[in-house]
């Protein structure tokens, strides 16, 4: 449940969208991913009006940086079977597309039997949350990775974790669904995947979610699975899990960049 007394991430006007201080990313004064990510989940999402649809991908293209500035988003049906529905979606500024989304909802059905087999992956407990948590963090975040005693314990050449839990309303007035919140949460795919011993220096362009099943609860955990990288371009995915064990995949493709500022949120 969302703390009504943080600021939200943005405040609706009619058709916009207006950004509040605490949207920006770590790469300036510009929306960050989550934001984008959940506001086209969140208008793709509304299209759907069949509880038995479950929304299986979400791939969101991040086609420029986003101003902090009032958007718009507009998603529409591309198709519908009897087991499948297509969605698509995008971001407008000013009136030009600043990003969009694609989706896709499954019908489910009985699980079928047998053993299946992956890769496994041990995460750290969920944390106790803090008493308190800085007005210009974007959500409650604690990451695991060199140790507790790192600068940022990401920037090390080993595994990665983290447990996400939003705290703030994506649009004031407004409560989350479990599929904005794991749209939100994939988001840091990138970061997570891309760190190095020197720091991050990729932005991602994209990010895709799928899931086999919505997270339950708020706290969302994140691992490290794959990094690749050559002349500047990289790739990375991450595996997610709740509080009952995995419910899907992270996988981002991001091209180098500098000025990344984790603390640079006015």
């Amino acid at each position: 449940m969302a703390d009504t007394a943080a600021t939200p991430f943005t405040t609706r006007h009619g058709d916009e969208f207006a950004p509040n201080p605490v949207a920006h990313g770590g790469w300036g004064p510009t929306l960050g991913g989550q934001v984008i990510g959940g506001l086209l989940a969140r208008a793709i999402e509304q299209q759907v009006a069949d509880p038995d649809l479950h929304p299986a991908r979400l791939t969101v293209d991040i086609l420029r940086r986003v101003a902090t500035e009032p958007v718009r988003t507009n998603a529409s049906v591309l198709r519908t079977g009897r087991r499948m529905c297509s969605m698509d979606a995008t971001m407008t500024q000013g009136g030009d597309v600043v990003a969009r989304a694609s989706a896709l909802f499954l019908r489910r059905s009985v699980q079928p039997p047998g053993r299946f087999w992956t890769a496994p992956v041990e995460l750290p407990p969920i944390p106790d949350e803090p008493d308190a948590i800085a007005e210009n963090m974007p959500m409650f975040i604690r990451a695991y990775g060199a140790s507790d005693d790192a600068d940022f314990p990401w920037q090390h050449d080993g595994p990665r974790y983290a447990w996400v839990r939003e705290f703030r309303e994506l649009v004031q007035g407004e409560s989350m669904t479990a599929f904005v919140r794991a749209a939100m949460a994939v988001d840091i795919t990138a970061s997570m995947a891309n760190f190095s011993t020197a720091g991050l220096a990729f932005i991602n362009a994209d990010y895709t979610l799928t899931l086999s099943r919505l997270p339950d609860g708020p706290s969302i955990g994140l691992a490290v699975q794959t990094h690749s990288a050559a002349d500047g371009i990289a790739t990375g995915s991450t595996a997610l899990f709740d509080h009952l064990g995995p419910i899907g995949i992270g996988l981002s493709t991001a091209i180098a960049s500098s000025g990344f500022d984790p603390a640079g949120r006015r």
